[in-house]
């Protein structure tokens, strides 16, 4: 039983000493109402700072988390996009492939054509309304960003690093790089590049 008094004791020293738990648990001993004021009003404006930061951060993380659904969505069709860039390619060959003399002398031939030129656009249209457009390259200056060099051309007629051949066009989706442009670009000749 010596033992439990013991502890009982223990236990009722914190109160008899007079020292008061502050906020929070802390132990604060304000000596006087004015001290004890300020104390108050110090650790009111912590927990404001606190809480001020914390709405902050969870404000950062709101925005943060609709800007990444925002990209998904926006970006959820790309592996789909790439995978369809083959048609309109195919379809430009088809129409390439016909001779224009053929065209014009044959009106079967032509409603073909024609019939190609149709589903091409639409097929284009339909990119467009879901954000794949085409880079226009040709006679642009060359860029990394959206072209892929295959070789040089030289030439005197453009000036040199301006696309002047494209092999495959380029598709971006809503700004952002789906496929480069498969580009040549023109150089200088070789007599001019010796002059200068």
């Amino acid at each position: 039983m010596q033992g439990r008094d013991d502890l009982t004791e223990e236990n009722e020293r914190p109160e008899e000493s007079g020292a008061a738990a502050g906020p929070l648990g802390e132990k604060a001993e304000p000596e006087s109402p004015e001290a004890q004021i300020a104390y108050l009003e110090a650790k009111c404006a912590e927990l404001k700072d606190q809480l001020l930061r914390a709405l902050a951060e969870t404000e950062n993380t709101r925005r943060r988390t609709r800007r990444e659904a925002e990209d998904t969505a926006k970006y959820a069709v790309t592996k789909l996009a790439q995978d369809l860039l083959s048609a309109p390619d195919n379809l430009r060959r088809a129409l390439d492939a016909i001779p224009a003399e053929g065209r014009r002398s044959d009106p079967l031939l032509e409603k073909l054509a024609e019939g190609v030129e149709l589903v091409e656009r639409e097929l284009l249209a339909i990119f467009e309304r879901h954000g794949v457009k085409k880079i226009e390259a040709m006679g642009t200056p060359f860029d990394h960003n959206f072209h892929q060099a295959l070789f040089e051309i030289e030439t005197a007629e453009k000036p040199p690093g301006t696309v002047v051949q494209v092999l495959a066009p380029g598709y971006v989706i809503h700004g952002r790089l789906l496929r480069p442009a498969m580009v040549a670009v023109a150089k200088a000749p070789a007599g001019a590049r010796s002059e200068g």
